[in-house]
């Protein structure tokens, strides 16, 4: 068989191979068709092929339940009886968080200092000339004592061997 630049020249040969290969493989229409599906026989010559009776229905075993566990997915999923929960998780109370310290107080102070001359400079009685580096300087000095603040490392007590912990 030669096959075009489009596909196969002779469509017809090619439909005919394809059949007789779903055909071998259990697949198809009744032998006395093959022609028909092949276009190749008249149409006074067509026949609607028979149907093949139909298989017998196979009885499903009734389902076990949620991976074998009894119930169903919706009961598993959606039940809100507290009875049912064996195992309920009840997370700790969290700690408290901690007092802020001097320190953050500083750093607050200088960032709203440093917006209040950015935005508000005659408010003070300060001209722009003069307030606009001041209030840049004091926003990035707050920025900066900000991320010397950030602590680095593992938490105190924790084994950094250990890869990680829940």
């Amino acid at each position: 068989m030669s096959r075009g630049k489009d596909g196969p020249e002779d469509v017809d040969a090619t439909f005919a191979e394809i059949v007789a290969d779903l055909r071998a493989g259990g697949f198809g229409l009744p032998e006395e068709d093959t022609a028909d599906a092949a276009g190749t026989a008249g149409a006074e010559s067509r026949k609607t092929p028979e149907r093949p009776a139909e298989p017998p229905a196979v009885e499903t075993p009734p389902e076990p339940g949620w991976r074998s566990g009894g119930t169903s997915w919706d009961t598993t999923m959606f039940s809100d009886d507290p009875a049912d929960d064996d195992e309920h998780y009840v997370p700790p109370e969290p700690p408290p968080l901690p007092r802020p310290k001097m320190g953050a107080f500083l750093i607050l102070l200088l960032f709203l200092a440093g917006l209040f001359l950015l935005i508000l400079p005659g408010a003070i009685g300060v001209g722009p000339t003069v307030a606009t580096p001041l209030g840049i300087l004091a926003l990035a000095t707050s920025i900066a004592l900000l991320l010397l603040r950030v602590r680095q490392g593992p938490p105190p007590g924790a084994d950094p061997s250990n890869g990680a912990q829940v």
